[in-house]
Order: C-alpha cells, then structure tokens, then sequence
C-alpha cells in the first residue's frame, strides 16, 4: 500500500470516529479528548527524551495519569486548571533541582491544556456541539486552503527556518478558507452573531496556523521528523492535532470568558 493510500485511509477513519464520538459527547467524547492528551503527552517526552534518559525518572508520567483520571471523571474546570498548574509545576521543581531542561513540564501543561479545552468546549448540550464542529470546520479548512493555495500560488515562505513548506500565500488562503467554512457552519445551525463569530473565526485560523508552526518547531528543536508513528501514513496524534488543540484554547478562553469555565459553548452559541 503507497504512502498516500494509507493517508487517505487513516484521514477517513480518524474523521468518522472523530465526528462521531464529538456527536455522542458525553462520557465517550470525554475519554476521547483523555486519549488525545494522553497521545500528546506520550509523543511530547518521546521527542524530548529522544537524546537522552529522562533526567526525572517517571514524575511526569504518574502526575501525567492523575490529571487524565481528574478529566475523565468530569471535574469542574476550574479544579482542573488548577490541578493542571499544580502538576506541572511540580514537575518544574523536580526538573530544576535534577539541572534538567523544563520539556516535561511544558509537556504535561501542553497535554492537559489540550485536552480540558475540546473537553469542556463540546460539554453536553447542542451549544457544545456547535462549537466543537464550528472548530473542526475552521482549523480543517484553514489546513486544506492552505495546503492547496500553497502549492498553487507559492511566494515567499511563511517561517523557513521553521516549516519550509509553508508560504504566505497559503497561510493568507488558509484564513480566509477558515473564516468562509466557520461563516457557513454557522449559518447552517442558524447561530447568530455572524460578524463576530467571523472575527472569532479569523483569529482560530490564525491561532491553529501558529500552533501547526509551533509544534514544527519543537519537532525541529528536537531532531524529529514526526512526533511519533501512531497513525499510519500521518506520523503522530500531535502531527495531526497540532493547529485544532491550539485553536480549542482559544476557544475556551473566548468562551470562558462569555459564558465561564465550566459551559463556555453557551457564550458564543447560546440554545
């Protein structure tokens, strides 16, 4: 089987589980996003380990398994984020007194954050699910506009030192893509506020292109070229999730900010 037949294939398979465990929500959509942060997690210490032992021992590890039993369980958010900041300073500690890089720290925050975001952004009711398929809708389009633009217009690269393969021109064609497909789900599911749900687009597309390049660059800063090979013909679940996991952040704190911690869907797609 070609490479580009095992990436269709995957790329079918993950969107069907994908789109429906996000309409089951519930405690299936939660373990989800628990095994999304898991994976996460998993391929952040493969990669910062990957030159040497773990300076720390399994520290990480075990807090990592706490806060993914506290997500599963449903805590309220708040007790989460906390828990979150919490656990990874903890780890911080550890890590500076050992006179090892703070990687693991960062991992663990970057996991948790990851996972409580599209967690509590689906929660469940209907205004969760319109805010997590108005995500998908943005962060996927942006990517397919981008990668098409990209490759149609070219132009000057967007980050080379980063992702040589990224230009201006698809990072321009992928926000536009993204604020298009958000304005159409939105008026499809009948939600208001169409200006600024257009802005709150916008700033997605932004947002999960940053967290695409982001995540390049701890790949590059680490000597990898994939996260890890979960998936075949993608690489990893960070590979993969990079620019959407960015995005649900902001997000949430766009929500959390409208509606509070716990319901933040209801702040920009109220029943």
């Amino acid at each position: 089987m070609s490479n580009l037949q095992q990436r269709v294939i995957s790329a079918i398979v993950m969107a069907g589980i994908t789109l429906a465990l996000t309409w089951l929500g519930g405690p299936p959509f939660r373990l989800f996003c628990a095994a999304i942060a898991a994976a996460i997690f998993y391929e952040w210490m493969r990669m910062s380990r990957s030159a040497g032992g773990a300076a720390i021992g399994f520290l990480p590890e075990a807090l990592a398994a706490i806060f993914i039993v506290a997500l599963i369980a449903g805590l309220p958010a708040l007790w989460l984020l906390l828990l979150a900041a919490v656990l990874a300073s903890i780890v911080a500690v550890a890590a500076r007194m050992q006179g090892a890089a703070q990687w693991e720290a960062s991992g663990l925050a970057y996991a948790a954050l990851s996972g409580l975001s599209l967690a509590y952004l689906r929660d469940e009711n209907h205004s969760g699910l319109i805010a997590i398929l108005f995500l998908f809708a943005v962060v996927w389009a942006t990517d397919i506009a981008a990668y098409f633009v990209g490759r149609a217009v070219g132009g000057p690269k967007l980050a080379p030192s980063i992702s040589p393969g990224k230009t201006q021109s698809g990072a321009l064609g992928g926000a536009v893509g993204g604020v298009v497909a958000g304005l159409l789900l939105a008026i499809v599911t009948g939600a208001g506020n169409l200006a600024v749900l257009g802005i709150v687009a916008l700033a997605l597309s932004i947002v999960s292109q940053i967290g695409d390049l982001f995540e390049s660059w701890v790949k590059r800063r680490h000597g990898c070229k994939d996260s890890s090979n979960l998936i075949p013909g993608h690489g990893g679940v960070m590979d993969r999730v990079d620019g959407l996991v960015a995005a649900a952040f902001t997000l949430y704190v766009i929500g959390w900010i409208a509606a509070g911690a716990d319901h933040p869907a209801m702040g920009l797609f109220p029943n």
